[in-house]
């Protein structure tokens, strides 16, 4: 499985190609960061950026794109910006087809280092470990966005095998009064 990594961001955007599969030691295929300059309008920004994430998918053709899920943070900027940055690397995938994935950062700590409360420095290092490179990417954004692939690539066939075995148990069964959901 062929997996984009993206750690959003406007100002810097974390974008890494991981391929593997669960059980096995994945590979890097690519990683870098798309960053916008800060002087423009958020507009332009989210335009170069889509520009950037449209090359990646184009160059790479993953089969997913794991996304970081945005979270509430202190300052409402940087969670606005965080999250139209998402956004845009959402909307490219799904242009292409491209299924999309979101994990939380304590979700893709807790697959690279075994702790959900792993700091920056101890995910680029396990990054770069189970990746045999001489240093984790950088910057932290670059590490960052490579070991959501690495995450997704060793627990997304999971979650993704379990969505499917709910879905095929849902449509499987009649819908009487007492099994339906309300929406």
């Amino acid at each position: 499985m062929r997996v984009l990594g993206i750690d959003p961001g406007l100002t810097r955007c974390g974008l890494g190609v991981v391929e593997g599969a669960p059980g096995r030691p994945p590979a890097l295929v690519d990683v870098g960061v798309a960053r916008t300059p800060s002087e423009l309008d958020t507009a332009r920004r989210l335009v170069q950026l889509e520009t950037a994430v449209e090359e990646w998918v184009q160059r790479h053709r993953p089969e997913v794109v794991a996304v970081e899920r945005v979270f509430a943070q202190h300052n409402v900027h940087t969670v606005m910006g965080t999250a139209q940055a998402a956004g845009v690397a959402m909307l490219v995938a799904a242009r292409h087809g491209i299924p999309v994935v979101l994990h939380t950062p304590s979700e893709v700590k807790a697959a690279v280092t075994g702790s959900g409360r792993a700091d920056k420095s101890q995910v680029g290092l396990m990054v770069a470990r189970i990746l045999r490179l001489d240093e984790p990417p950088k910057p932290a954004d670059a590490a960052d966005a490579v070991a959501l692939a690495i995450a997704h690539v060793w627990r997304g066939a999971a979650i993704n095998r379990y969505a499917e075995a709910v879905a095929a148990h849902r449509t499987s069964r009649p819908r009487t009064p007492t099994s339906r959901r309300a929406s």
